[in-house]
């Protein structure tokens, strides 16, 4: 296996090309079709295509062997995702997309503050400057 396929980076960057490409195409979809039906059409493709990939690398399990807890936080960030996803759509389809994706990505600022207040993370006065950088950067696009 290459070594770039172990690293985070690699994954982070590609995560954020395809969110990017994700705001573009949703914005161009959802123009004619009611937000929230565009949410649900969105995860049925996500479903399908996903648990095809998991089928054909056998990486397919039963709910039931995940531990309780795991289980649990897992349907929670299922929920939590579903929520993002129509907040999202019913956003780009009331504003343009180079407004409504940079609000989103306050997600990044909101992940550093919960993970330190819930999980007992810390981060360097540099890493801080950068969560500052980012919100004001979004607060900056999204008022352009």
């Amino acid at each position: 296996m290459p070594e770039w396929t172990a690293s985070w980076q690699v994954f982070a960057l590609l995560s954020a090309v395809f969110a990017a490409l994700t705001a573009i195409f949703a914005k161009i979809g959802v123009e004619s079709v009611n937000s929230d039906f565009a949410t649900f059409f969105r995860t049925c493709v996500v479903v399908v295509v996903l648990g095809g990939i998991l089928m054909a690398t056998r990486q397919m399990q039963s709910p039931l062997t995940i531990a309780p807890r795991s289980l649990f936080f897992l349907v929670m960030s299922g929920l939590a995702t579903g929520a993002s996803w129509l907040c999202y759509f019913r956003a780009l389809k009331l504003g343009t997309a180079s407004q409504v994706a940079p609000v989103d990505k306050l997600s990044v600022v909101l992940v550093a503050l919960f993970g330190v207040l819930f999980l007992g993370e810390h981060l360097s006065p540099q890493s801080w400057i950068g969560v500052g950088l980012v919100g004001a950067g979004a607060v900056i696009m999204a008022l352009g």
